[in-house]
Formats: C-alpha cells, structure tokens, sequence
C-alpha cells in the first residue's frame, strides 16, 4: 500500500485498461520509469497501443503521441505538439516535476 494513496499496487495482468496501467505507474513510477523519465512513460504506451492494434483490442486510446490528448494540451494550451506530448510538457512544466504535470494534466483532461 502507498502512504499517500491509500491504494494497494496490483500485478500489471490485473489491469483491464490503459487507465489502470497508468494508476499502478502514478503508485510507483520509479518501478516503471527511469528517472521518472515522461519519454519513458510514452514509449511504454506507444507499445501498449501497438498492442491493442496487434490483438484487435477494442479499448479507447487517446494517449498516443498525436492522439487526442495530445491535441487536447495544444488547443487548451498552445504547445506545440511536434514531438509529441512528453516533449511539449517537459519543455512548459516551469520548476514542477514533469511526470506530476502529466498527470495533473491527464487528470484535467479525464474530468473535461
């Protein structure tokens, strides 16, 4: 269990959806990516989205690098997407830790 979630990490096979996946990555990042790496983070979910099209998986996702999220952060922000979402919000997080701005952000999109 995590001091400040209160949630209990579980095996990543239990995971039904991309969501799921990036709850158990926000319980432990440092499991998941080095140095907290968000280029790590979206090359861990290009991989999960070749996988959804290799398996014929009929799931929702937005988090490819031009996907809506993506899309998303430009319109409501004016970053440039270019090199993807993980470039553009290490390149505007001003002092704040880049993965925490991802997740405020996905959180922001989640809740539109």
């Amino acid at each position: 269990m995590t001091a400040a979630s209160g949630k209990r990490p579980k095996p990543i096979a239990q995971c039904q959806d991309v969501h799921e996946v990036l709850d158990e990555i926000r319980l432990r990042p440092g499991m998941w990516l080095r140095q907290r790496s968000l280029q790590d983070l979206q090359s861990i979910l290009f991989g999960y989205s070749v996988a959804l099209d290799v398996h014929g998986c009929d799931e929702e996702f937005a988090l490819g690098p031009a996907g809506p999220f993506a899309q998303w952060i430009e319109a409501r922000y004016g970053w440039p997407m270019a090199a993807g979402w993980a470039v553009a919000i290490e390149g505007h997080a001003e002092g704040e830790e880049p993965l925490n701005v991802f997740f405020r952000l996905l959180d922001e999109y989640q809740t539109r």
